[in-house]
């Protein structure tokens, strides 16, 4: 079975590659073809990668062939995992930069970042889409390139159901919950519901039986893993729901933006900076010892993960992540699991980013949602959920109303269009800010000259 990596030379493909190695089912990946457009990532990657083959001492290691070209990457592939960054993490930097300097947020999925981020990136990625359906019409495509709903959504209108969005946080969110409670997390059913990055867990039933009650009526508990401590205790139980992390940007807003404005550097600028440091480590390590690739991507994913949000715990006064915040959310198993699913008819339940079909009432059939899913050979279909409550329609209905601009602007090339897309989100206070930073965004980023 083959697999293709498009964003093939992104710093966290070895994840992808170590979860491969960990396959010993029949059928498994025996080819990975990396697909990037800049060498230097390419070369280095490969490096990581090989390391890890020989780490693992396992006979029967996916191969690795790299290449610029996306239609030989694309030719024979039976899955296409897609994890571009249309910008770069220079381009992230300038989203986040751009929106503080507006005073709203800038992070790259949430707010007026992840807009800019979506009107550049779509265009692209539908003229992926465009080339899969020709040179791979056959292949499942799993997309992790944020912003995730609105790119899958996106991605469907050319190949309907053979793509599939998938998100790490659902998953470790679930997995922390599960813990909490004695269960285990493959026994526990968890009624999660919204869009990427904009969900809550409202339930978690083991045997039948909803236990999530009992959490939220356990202060203690509720304040020893990381969304408790983010949240606060109170405002979980008046909520009767544990939210996805990411919702922390809305509902203490003002709080993180202040955070954000008063920090010495940007997650973007950060990742930026410490990437480039990685990059040039590995990409010298290409010609050294085995090994010393993969100590570098080691040592720089473990400062990566303890400084993830750290402005969100650093409002909520929680201090550094702990050891049990540090594990991974697992997108890479969970890209594994979709395809083994698929592939050799594993049924599996995952929470995933599908298309709504007559799932949540409020939204129409095409829009992507992130909720349960039943997946087989046939693909992902959504389990049918309750009713979102008021607070959590007003945001998602708001939410998606931004996302459809964004799809709008990027299909028309329309100035009004991307206006409508940062003035209707809920993170952007103001139609003459959203026009103030579509100026600002389009100056910095030559992927908007479309836009007229």
């Amino acid at each position: 079975m083959r697999l293709t990596i498009l964003g093939g030379g992104g710093f966290r493909v070895p994840l992808v590659y170590g979860a491969l190695l960990a396959d010993r089912g029949e059928g498994r990946v025996s080819q990975v073809t990396l697909y990037d457009e800049d060498p230097g990532r390419l070369t280095a990657m490969a490096r990581v990668l090989a390391d890890q083959a020989a780490a693992c001492e396992v006979p029967g290691a996916p191969a690795v062939t790299a290449t610029r070209d996306l239609d030989e990457a694309l030719r024979g592939a039976d899955f296409v995992f897609s994890a571009i960054r249309v910008g770069g993490l220079e381009g992230r930097a300038a989203d986040e930069r751009i929106a503080l300097a507006e005073g709203v947020l800038g992070q790259e999925t949430v707010g007026a970042g992840g807009i800019a981020y979506g009107l550049r990136t779509v265009p692209v990625v539908r003229e992926i889409a465009r080339r899969i359906a020709r040179h791979a019409p056959d292949a499942w495509v799993i997309n992790f390139t944020n912003p995730a709903g609105v790119v899958t959504e996106a991605m469907a209108e050319v190949l309907g159901d053979r793509v599939i969005g998938i998100c790490d946080s659902p998953v470790g969110l679930g997995r922390r919950i599960a813990r909490l409670l004695g269960a285990r997390p493959q026994d526990a059913w968890i009624d999660y519901v919204g869009l990427n990055h904009l969900g809550w867990v409202r339930g978690l039933r083991v045997g039948g039986r909803d236990e999530l009650p009992r959490l939220l009526a356990d202060e203690r508990a509720l304040e020893s893993f990381e969304e408790g401590r983010l949240f606060g205790a109170d405002w979980l139980r008046s909520l009767g729901a544990i939210p996805n992390e990411y919702l922390h940007y809305y509902y203490f807003n003002r709080d993180t933006v202040r955070a954000y404005q008063e920090a010495e550097q940007t997650r973007g600028a950060f990742l930026r900076d410490q990437q480039r440091s990685f990059y040039a480590e590995a990409g010298r390590a290409a010609d050294g010892p085995a090994g010393r690739a993969l100590a570098a991507w080691d040592r720089t994913r473990a400062e990566r993960e303890a400084t993830y949000m750290s402005e969100n715990r650093e409002v909520a006064g929680v201090g550094a992540r702990e050891d049990s915040d540090l594990e991974s959310g697992g997108y890479e198993k969970v890209a594994l699991a979709l395809m083994r699913a698929i592939a050799r008819d594993e049924r599996a339940t995952l929470i995933l980013n599908v298309r709504n079909g007559g799932t949540l009432s409020v939204l129409d059939a095409a829009a992507v949602i992130e909720v349960p899913c039943l997946v087989d050979a046939n693909g992902a279909h959504p389990v049918a959920v309750d009713p979102l409550p008021l607070h959590a329609v007003g945001l998602v209905t708001s939410v998606k109303a931004a996302e459809r601009a964004v799809l709008a602007a990027s299909a028309s090339g329309a100035r009004a269009d991307a206006v409508k897309a940062f003035a209707l989100h809920p993170l952007v206070d103001s139609v003459t800010v959203a026009r103030r930073l579509l100026d600002g965004y389009a100056a910095e980023h030559p992927g908007l000259a479309y836009l007229r």
